[in-house]
């Protein structure tokens, strides 16, 4: 009998936080296709679930994922090869599913991140990083640019000096030196991440998920509008939260001096 071989991504939910992982950690947690796929598939569910407040996504064994699967790309149908490109939805690919998505997410960066894996953590809105986790931009050292994102999102996270110098030069920054140059949120010890991650994802998702959400989606607006335009898709997404019961039960609380309980209705 044929084994059924083991998902390439995890997925599961507690206390309206989802945990998405990477689970190939005898390749490092390359993308293969299967792997792109599953991990579109996670991201939307997570988007979709009204029970989910937060996203965590992380990896198995020594590193977060440390790009594409070279030896799956070598062959034939692989997800670099010419015949593969043609039938490629890159408006359904991680990268593109996560600057789309509500829910906010946490990248919890276990390891290596290089390649599309660094550019899929950027593409996160918070990372926390164990000490022993590097981020490698090494697109030009390979003969490719960053394909997921990061010539989008660099720029706009440590300015163009930096953002032109980490690429052109396709330096690996460790943990600290990522927190000095400003792309991740903390750094940890390696045995603390995951408890670092669901502590900080544990008080997002402790606030009114609406608010939570309609914030980001202003944030993300906001990177390509003026603010007198940006002052005004705010107040539009504020007028249908004054008629929520979270808002009510938010008000109610502060009044009542005590923790509020939020329904995301």
């Amino acid at each position: 009998m044929s084994q059924i071989p083991p998902s390439e991504v995890l997925y599961a939910v507690a206390d309206h936080v989802a945990t998405i992982t990477l689970n190939a950690p005898e390749r490092m947690n390359t993308i293969s296709r299967a792997m792109l796929d599953e991990l579109t598939a996670a991201l939307l569910r997570a988007n979709d679930d009204k029970a989910v407040r937060c996203v965590i996504l992380t990896g198995t064994g020594r590193a977060f994922c440390a790009g594409l699967d070279l030896r799956e790309a070598r062959g034939e149908g692989g997800i670099s090869t010419a015949s593969s490109s043609t039938t490629l939805n890159l408006r359904n690919t991680p990268p593109t599913v996560l600057q789309a998505m509500d829910k906010p997410t946490i990248c919890a960066v276990n390891g290596g991140a290089a390649g599309y894996g660094m550019d899929t953590a950027l593409g996160c809105d918070i990372r926390i990083m164990a000490q022993s986790a590097k981020l490698a931009a090494a697109f030009v050292k390979r003969g490719v640019v960053p394909e997921s994102g990061g010539t989008w999102l660099l720029p706009r996270m440590i300015g163009w000096a930096k953002a032109a110098e980490l690429i052109f030069t396709g330096r690996t920054l460790s943990a600290a030196e990522s927190l000095q140059w400003g792309l991740t949120n903390a750094v940890v010890p390696d045995a603390e991440l995951m408890d670092a991650a669901r502590a900080m994802a544990q008080e997002i998702a402790a606030n009114a998920p609406l608010a939570v959400q309609a914030s980001k989606r202003m944030m993300r607006i906001g990177l390509n509008e003026n603010f007198p335009d940006h002052v005004h898709h705010v107040y539009l997404q504020l007028l249908p939260l004054f008629k929520t019961q979270d808002m009510a039960e938010g008000m109610r609380a502060f009044l009542e001096k005590r923790t509020p309980d939020f329904k995301g209705q």
